[in-house]
């Protein structure tokens, strides 16, 4: 979540322009249009609730006007998360807003449901029985919660291991890439686990699999492994680490951040073994809000085997009047995005799924041509290698005046939202990142590519000066921006995190 700065009185009451607040205006009559009333010209509420009701047509109109400033989100190529569902999909989401799912007696099919989906997923995942041990698995809000999950469930089983053997069980640590999504940052810092990074390369921007292992000792948790970079989609080699732990004998189990992935990979590229084939792999994530085609938010976190979580982390409890187990960071929350998820995995099944990943899979091909045609570096892996999804940057070769967050502002003024980054730390390198969703046709890919095209064209009839002055423009309105949301600015100069110390930007997910 967002922080958000709470003003003072002086700062709440401040007018943006003096002299409206002056105006005296009549009562309005019962007839008056949302746009003839007296709050069309009044500031909505921002700080207080306000004393008074407000008509329920002249609410929705101004929120939704306010709404209009926001992003297309069908333009926004940051992110991975769905922006498309059928309409039967989106009236049965509709139709259980008000079902509190954490409410199992009440509401056993939507229970059931998600029982169903966890099945699916780890069968997906390629999960084994053994005799008398079952797999478990939970719904969560997304990655981030199962993340957090995951890394409880392998600090406690550590501590536990050490406590047993006599051992001190106050210094765990946990290795990942430093490419990792800001979530397993927040995990390692929120539950004291010492994090342990294998920094990216200008040539290698994901984990090495021996650096990794040659940072594993007797305090290591576990090895975060990532399905799909954020930053360039491509897939860690999951299989060498779990290989030379094998050679090793090393007792490190490996969890696999397959948020992007996970629902990519299986339909696309099936011949890699990166699940639960692995022996060392024990548990999965995965986010069902992104290419598993649900709406924001929900995520699933699956281990593969009881050993794996810990029954000290399990709550048994009577609430609403049903015995449940939880394990989960939050308690109520709404049923919808679970039934979406079903809706998709039975409506789609299998064939569906491939034809779309496959789709995507060839558009992002398509995109990367064309983008190294108009003279970009390409640093992602197509033909099914890595994510759908486009990494690129500029040839510095060709002295250009501007650079990625320049081209990023021009696009912006066309709608597109494409983001500019600083990839991870050794490798410091200015970015862009195209990600291709289920409703990025060929026909909007070839818009895309034309404003590209236009945008690289513009940007290079700037001369030096104007270029400066474009950055200063650009640097103008994300303070008048920050300025605007009254977002909380206290911990902006923070520097215990990778972009903090190094200046790494975190991706978009």
């Amino acid at each position: 979540m967002v922080l958000s700065a709470i003003p003072s009185e002086a700062e709440a009451k401040q007018a943006i322009v003096e002299g409206i607040e002056k105006l005296r205006l009549t009562e309005d009559a019962a007839t008056v249009p949302v746009y003839g009333s007296h709050y069309a010209s009044q500031d909505l509420p921002k700080y207080e609730i306000p004393d008074e009701a407000m008509p329920r047509e002249i609410a929705y109109r101004m929120i939704r006007d306010e709404l209009t400033l926001d992003g297309t989100p069908t333009l926004n190529l940051a992110s991975f998360v769905t922006t498309y569902m059928e309409d039967e999909a989106e009236k049965l989401m509709t139709m259980c807003l008000p079902k509190n799912f954490i409410d199992y007696e009440e509401y056993p099919v939507s229970a059931d449901i998600q029982n169903r989906c966890v099945c699916m997923i780890a069968r997906l995942f390629n999960i084994s029985y053994r005799s008398g041990r079952q797999p478990v698995g939970t719904s969560t809000v997304g990655s981030s919660e199962a993340i957090m999950l995951a890394v409880l469930a392998m600090k406690k089983r550590w501590q536990i291991k050490m406590r047993e053997a006599g051992k001190d069980a106050s210094t765990p640590n946990m290795i990942m890439s430093a490419s990792v999504q800001v979530c397993w940052e927040k995990a390692a810092r929120y539950f004291d686990v010492e994090e342990r990074f294998v920094n990216c390369t200008a040539e290698r921007y994901v984990i090495d699999p021996e650096q990794a292992v040659d940072l594993v000792d007797e305090n290591t948790i576990g090895i975060c492994t990532i399905l799909g970079s954020t930053y360039t989609g491509e897939y860690e080699d999951i299989k060498g680490i779990n290989d030379i732990l094998e050679e090793k004998n090393l007792d490190v189990p490996i969890h696999v951040d397959a948020a992007s992935g996970g629902f990519v990979t299986p339909f696309v590229n099936p011949d890699l073994v990166w699940d639960f084939r692995l022996s060392k792999v024990v548990s999965i994530n995965v986010s069902g809000h992104k290419y598993g085609l649900v709406y924001p938010g929900v995520g699933w976190c699956v281990w593969k085997d009881p050993e794996y979580l810990p029954k000290d982390l399990i709550f048994n409890i009577n609430y609403l009047g049903a015995d449940q187990a939880s394990f989960t960071l939050n308690f109520s929350r709404g049923a919808s995005q679970i039934i979406g998820q079903y809706y998709q995995l039975i409506r789609l099944g299998k064939v569906g799924y491939r034809s779309i990943m496959l789709n995507i899979t060839r558009i992002a091909d398509y995109l990367s041509a064309a983008l190294q045609a108009l003279g970009f570096l390409i640093m992602s892996k197509g033909g099914g290698q890595g994510l759908p999804l486009v990494a690129f940057r500029l040839d510095m070769d060709q002295e250009y005046e501007f650079d990625e967050y320049a081209v990023a502002h021009q696009l912006r003024e066309r709608g597109w939202i494409v983001p500019a980054y600083t990839s991870p730390p050794t490798a410091s390198i200015k970015m862009m990142r195209i990600v291709v969703r289920e409703d990025f046709s060929r026909s909007r890919c070839d818009a895309l590519i034309a404003d590209m095209k236009f945008t690289l064209e513009t940007l290079k009839t700037m001369d030096a000066k104007r270029i400066r002055m474009h950055k200063e423009h650009i640097k103008h309105l994300n303070n008048t921006n920050k300025q605007s949301r009254r977002s909380s600015t206290w911990s902006i100069t923070e520097n215990h995190s990778l972009q903090g110390k190094h200046g790494k930007t975190h991706g978009v997910c």
